[in-house]
């Protein structure tokens, strides 16, 4: 049975039918902007190895340690460059809320292998 609690990236699908596909492996994100959305289900979740599967070799740190103790409360899209089935870059604008404040970045994306992977990413004010 599926559970209906809509999936923490924001979108209305349930977990299952949104993002956790992706983190269980049976779909890759088909768009940048859908692979921030799952990287940060993945921050929710503290799944670290679906964060270092999808984050670009060229940049990827050796181990990531996640803190069980940050309260995720949401995540706003502010604005989406590129980064479709027809681009082989994207950026990626957003704030992510968690208890006690927020973060504000601009995420840079790229294709390989022909899979969205997440580069860097730029602190905004």
């Amino acid at each position: 049975m599926t559970s209906r609690t809509p999936c923490p990236c924001g979108l209305p699908e349930s977990y299952e039918e949104c993002c956790g596909r992706f983190h269980g492996g049976a779909a890759a994100a088909p768009t940048a902007e859908r692979l921030m959305r799952s990287r940060y289900t993945a921050f929710v979740r503290l799944d670290a190895a679906y964060l270092l599967r999808t984050w670009h070799p060229r940049t990827r740190p050796a181990r990531l340690d996640l803190d069980p103790g940050t309260r995720w409360t949401g995540l706003e899209i502010l604005a989406a460059e590129a980064g479709s089935a027809f681009h082989s870059t994207g950026t990626v604008t957003f704030r992510a809320s968690f208890r006690g404040g927020s973060l504000h970045e601009r995420s840079r994306f790229e294709r390989v292998d022909g899979a969205w992977v997440y580069v860097d990413g730029e602190f905004l004010d």
